[in-house]
């Protein structure tokens, strides 16, 4: 390297700097000690015991790992599914040249900004078993009985599914920019082969922002393994009634922070990662099947 050369290594090494130490010190080294932690006893107050795989080997026969994997995955198949199909419903509607349109998606797009503490206090009222939103429409509306919705272990998981609902105006913005993107001229020839707006959305629509939808789906994959706050703040941490509404992040927040068991915890943090891994590698395989390219 010449003179130069080494000089404009050190002045960008040098502002780089703020982030390669915040990276090291904060992502990377947290990083390492969480998968050796994984194979240790620690209780943070006392040094770590090398265990090897007991963690491991203890999830298995941990009724409760079960319970809120099971749990996890309830939410997650009902609320991506249904998140998707809602967002687009929105967009296609919100795609629409009507007056005013500008304010109907700031509209449906206000929900994703709300703070997700208030969100749920927000929810706990709107599904009030006694006193609620919901239940009180049901009852003046068709004079109806409403569930006990969170505070029956029935009805706990299809509430979460149902809040998850209300924040699915992030996901609609990315289909207007996508349903943006669509040729015109896609339709006007699906026109003239005497397409309808059904046929048009299955053999044009759809099949042109399917990248969107991979996009979509993958992040909502990922969100819904890590459900957390709403829950949390809704049971008070507790994932209450019966343990119906406690899911992985909770049950993994309550061995490392309530219990102390960091070893156990870092066990769960790594099993939540290959499932994850193992889901999105899952759906970007199956996604060669179904995902159409523009330029294809």
């Amino acid at each position: 390297m010449t003179r130069i050369e080494r000089r404009n290594l050190r002045n960008g090494l040098l502002f780089a700097s703020p982030y390669i130490i915040g990276f090291l010190a904060f992502t990377l080294y947290p990083l390492l000690m969480s998968v050796y932690y994984s194979f240790c006893q620690y209780n943070v107050i006392s040094e770590p015991i090398w265990i090897g795989l007991d963690n491991f080997r203890e999830l298995a026969r941990d009724n409760d790992f079960w319970t809120a994997l099971y749990n996890t995955l309830f939410y997650t198949v009902f609320s991506v599914p249904l998140s998707l199909a809602f967002s687009v419903a929105l967009a296609l509607l919100l795609n629409q040249k009507v007056k005013g349109m500008s304010v109907y998606r700031t509209v449906f797009f206000l929900p994703t900004i709300v703070p997700i503490v208030a969100s749920s206090v927000l929810w706990l009222w709107v599904l009030n078993p006694e006193g609620g939103l919901v239940n009180g429409m049901l009852k003046q509306c068709i004079g109806l009985e409403g569930p006990g919705w969170l505070a029956s272990p029935d009805w706990s998981k299809p509430s979460l599914v149902l809040m998850s609902l209300w924040s699915v105006g992030g996901a609609m913005v990315i289909f207007l920019a996508g349903l943006a993107d669509v040729p015109t001229e896609l339709y006007e020839v699906a026109e003239l082969d005497g397409a309808g707006p059904w046929g048009k959305f299955l053999n044009v629509t759809l099949p042109m922002i399917t990248l969107t939808i991979l996009f979509n789906l993958v992040m909502g994959l990922i969100n819904s393994f890590q459900y957390f706050t709403q829950v949390f703040v809704m049971t008070g941490g507790k994932g209450t009634p019966d343990n119906s509404t406690l899911v992985y992040a909770l049950y993994l927040y309550q061995n490392s922070f309530v219990y102390l068991k960091m070893g156990y915890a870092s066990a769960m943090a790594w099993m939540l990662f290959m499932v994850i891994l193992g889901a999105t590698v899952a759906v970007l395989i199956s996604s060669k099947r179904w995902v159409h390219y523009h330029g294809e």
